[in-house]
């Protein structure tokens, strides 16, 4: 089972953490401090997608050097401005990695592994592309 704390630590800033005590801070834009919540959901899909891949790729044996996802949300213009389109940009860089093994890798982790991905799927619709970045000499 999942836990979570938030606590206020003033104005408009919070400390989020974590079963394992791993911290963030948050806050509202105008703060300018943390994370903005709404954002931190963005950041907790790719992360967990992103854990998925790693993991995945490693266990075919096509380790990754480098692995960056760019993530965009479109939210409703209203309150409470949910996100209804999400799409992931997946930049992987890694001696030996095919099409393949990255298509099945992503597909995986978003249809049966993310935890996040199951989560919001059911709200916001999600897409994703990949680039594979060609090892530097």
């Amino acid at each position: 089972m999942g836990t979570a704390t938030v606590r206020w630590i003033g104005e408009k800033k919070f400390v989020g953490i974590d079963s394992t005590n791993h911290s963030v801070v948050l806050s509202t834009p105008d703060d300018g401090v943390g994370m903005k919540p709404s954002e931190l959901l963005l950041v907790a899909l790719a992360a967990c997608t992103a854990v998925d891949v790693v993991e995945i790729l490693s266990k075919k044996r096509t380790p990754l050097s480098g692995l960056e996802i760019q993530v965009n949300g479109e939210q409703d213009t209203d309150p409470p401005w949910t996100f209804r389109k999400i799409h992931l940009k997946y930049i992987l860089k890694g001696e030996g990695l095919t099409e393949k093994a990255v298509e099945q890798a992503i597909h995986l982790s978003e249809e049966k592994y993310c935890s996040v991905s199951a989560t919001v799927r059911g709200v916001a619709e999600i897409s994703w592309e990949y680039e594979i970045l060609a090892e530097e000499a």
